[in-house]
């Protein structure tokens, strides 16, 4: 049934041995995760957001990480639909925005920087009727302003989202964004309609760059946001010659490996306490580019 489930809806399968196995391996992943979630096993990494102009961090986005006992380091991609499909993302999130609130208001108090701190939502969460009232709630535990917090939504699940959630949350005073923009098929009326701030272009775009036949339609998708008055950060920027297009774009803010790694919070910490180790950028000199390289 569940192997059905997971291949699309009306489909069948017929059982097959090594089912057993695979539910088998599920059940027991299902319980380390529960463990590690009720334990706090779990940690958050942390990938600038930076300002390409000056190199300055403008924020951070969290990251979720397991590293499993015995499996090492499980990759979100494998963990993170499994909680979707478990529940178990309803307490991975709270506990995820817990930790990145807590630790934000941490560098604040230690190092004067008052940075933004960008959190995933799930399709889950955002039907959870506590959900607004738990953002609330983590925000006044760690003293820290909501204008700090930017809560992401893919644009997949935005379009599946009830506006009276969005609007309530945005009530908060936090930043709302769109992840993965421009990967939906839906109409764009939605950016007048509903409280989003901040656009965050899919990296899929920042791959055609180069290609003289997508460069219009990359040009199109990362000024949309900023003539519409929203905020827009680009993510996936992986090369110096993507950096170089985008700033002859007029691209202002962007995160990638190419500019930082994601990293632990100690890292980070750091690189925030030293003014010259932020300098990630040479503005004058993009070849020169000093990148800090975080597993």
């Amino acid at each position: 049934m569940y192997a059905a489930k997971r291949h699309r809806k009306g489909t069948y399968r017929v059982f097959e041995e090594h089912m057993r196995e695979e539910m088998t391996q599920r059940l027991e992943l299902r319980a380390d995760l529960a463990a590690a979630v009720e334990k706090g096993d779990l940690a958050v990494h942390y990938q600038p957001i930076i300002e390409l102009a000056n190199a300055h961090i403008a924020g951070v986005e969290a990251l979720v990480r397991w590293r499993h006992a015995e499996r090492g380091l499980v990759p979100p991609v494998e963990f993170i639909p499994f909680a979707e499909e478990t529940g178990l993302i309803i307490p991975l999130g709270l506990w995820v925005l817990d930790e990145a609130c807590r630790q934000t208001r941490e560098w604040q108090t230690e190092t004067g920087r008052r940075l933004d701190v960008a959190v995933n939502l799930s399709p889950s969460q955002l039907h959870e009727a506590s959900l607004v009232e738990d953002i609330s709630t983590v925000l006044n535990r760690h003293d820290l302003e909501p204008d700090r917090l930017t809560l992401e939504i893919t644009e997949s699940v935005l379009m599946h989202t009830a506006p009276e959630t969005l609007h309530n949350i945005k009530a908060l005073g936090v930043f709302l964004a769109i992840d993965d923009f421009g990967t939906g098929y839906s109409s764009l009326s939605y950016l007048d309609r509903l409280p989003i701030d901040i656009i965050k272009v899919d990296k899929s775009f920042v791959a055609r760059i180069g290609a003289a036949e997508q460069t219009p339609l990359v040009r199109t998708v990362v000024q949309l946001g900023e003539s519409l008055g929203l905020r827009t950060i680009v993510e996936g920027i992986e090369t110096m010659e993507q950096l170089e297009a985008l700033r002859n774009l007029g691209v202002s803010t962007g995160q990638g490996f190419y500019l930082a790694m994601p990293m632990e919070a100690e890292e980070l910490n750091a690189v925030l306490s030293d003014h010259d180790a932020e300098a990630l950028l040479v503005p004058e000199a993009p070849s020169n580019i000093i990148r800090l390289r975080r597993a």
